[in-house]
């Protein structure tokens, strides 16, 4: 899986720049960068209408190790915030491409 990933990189207001690799849907978007330090619950952060356009870093290493959620009739989650993505961009350290849990169906990656 890695070798196709695209590079990507992250460029601050300062200048300051990070390159790491695209998973999921690419394109470029702006937004304020945010953090969430949560160890569970971040397929909710997703659709939180608190996080609208921005571009989420999560700081727990280990995000997509539990999946999503049996789709509802909307097509989201029923433990989902809102009935559709609301973040710009989310920033991981270690996707995880199986997950393994009680709710989990299939993994985060949206292409």
């Amino acid at each position: 899986m890695a070798s196709s990933l695209q590079l990507a990189r992250l460029v601050l207001q300062d200048g300051s720049s990070f390159e790491g690799r695209s998973v999921g849907f690419e394109r470029s978007c702006s937004g304020e960068v945010v953090f969430n330090t949560g160890m569970v619950g971040y397929p909710e952060t997703f659709t939180d209408p608190s996080y609208c356009g921005q571009i989420l870093v999560l700081t727990y290493p280990l995000i997509g190790n539990y999946g999503v959620g049996q789709p509802s009739s909307n097509g989201f989650s029923s433990c989902f915030e809102s009935d559709r993505m609301q973040i710009a961009g989310l920033i991981v350290s270690h996707p995880d491409y199986a997950p393994n849990g009680l709710i989990a169906t299939e993994p985060e990656r949206r292409d």
